[in-house]
């Protein structure tokens, strides 16, 4: 699942509670600041969303235009894709 600012990769695990990781390239967010600022970002986002996630290994990856959005705009649509992952998990099984 992706959008604008973000890729969200799910599969399957077997520990019964989502799992996280993070992919934010210099190429995509520049300098540590910036890269740093858009990790807080989405470790944040998936702390107040965990509870409703699938037990599954989340990988989000950052893409270019993430890098110069507003804060308020990485977390509106990090929410929306936890949501899909969310729904596309109940209805479909993982990889």
């Amino acid at each position: 699942m992706s959008d604008g600012f973000f890729t969200v990769i799910a599969t399957s695990n077997q520990a019964g509670a989502p799992r996280l990781g993070l992919s934010v390239a210099v190429r995509t967010a520049g300098g540590g600041v910036a890269r740093n600022r858009i990790r807080r970002i989405i470790r944040e986002s998936f702390r107040l969303h965990q509870q409703a996630l699938p037990a599954a290994d989340l990988v989000v990856s950052a893409r270019p235009p993430a890098r110069t959005a507003k804060a308020g705009a990485l977390r509106e649509s990090l929410a929306a894709l936890w949501k899909r992952v969310g729904e596309q998990c109940a209805t479909s099984p993982l990889r």
